[in-house]
């Protein structure tokens, strides 16, 4: 593509599930001939209570040098695609502050038109993945923006099963991040690339 899409990768994670998909997420949309920031939501959660849980410790402190995100990453994007551990239901509480900061930008017309998509972990098999991405689109459809979701669109999601968006099952954390949910996340990045390159190109012509 003559100019790159611009892509902002913004995810929460707690244990590093969602982290591992945001950066395949990243690294296949590079290889795509995207730009790509790669960027996690700040963390609410106090101290004691990430201390009180070892592997939410321990990726808190491998993911300190990822830059946090800002409203000014989503206006700088072409496309945006959120993840999010799922909770009750529902995205994660750091997720949906960062959204919520997005009000002045809303208010000037600058999440419109922009394309989005997302991702989403649980614990358990369900245990709420469609519904946390339906509700993160609740908030698209409030910007004016356009929801690139996978579909059934390629084969690996007749694997995956979720046409909402990436999804992953960590059982506890006994469920590492396989090939199946790295295909998934691979074609999403690939098609969010693909339609926001289309869209980019028609808003030029």
């Amino acid at each position: 593509m003559s100019t790159p899409v611009k892509l902002a990768v913004i995810y929460y994670s707690s244990t590093g599930y969602a982290a591992e998909i945001a950066k395949e997420i990243a690294e296949t949309a590079e290889k795509a001939g995207a730009e790509v920031r790669l960027l996690k939501a700040a963390e609410l959660a106090p101290e004691a209570a990430i201390a009180s849980n070892e592997a939410w410790a321990a990726h808190a402190a491998a993911s300190a040098g990822v830059p946090v995100a800002t409203p000014a990453d989503v206006e700088w994007a072409d496309a945006v695609i959120f993840g999010s551990p799922t909770r009750f239901g529902n995205i994660s509480s750091q997720l949906k502050q960062f959204i919520d900061t997005l009000g002045g930008l809303w208010a000037q017309g600058k999440l419109a038109n922009k394309v989005y998509s997302g991702f989403v972990t649980t614990a358990t098999a369900h245990g709420g993945q469609e519904s946390t991405l339906l509700a993160l689109y609740n908030s698209i459809h409030h910007f004016g923006g356009l929801i690139a979701s996978p579909g059934y669109t390629d084969a690996v999601k007749f694997v995956d099963g979720n046409p909402y968006g990436t999804s992953h099952i960590d059982a506890q954390g006994n469920n590492p991040v396989g090939d199946q949910t790295r295909n998934a996340a691979r074609h999403q990045a690939q098609r969010v690339v693909k339609i926001a390159a289309a869209l980019k190109t028609g808003f030029a012509a």
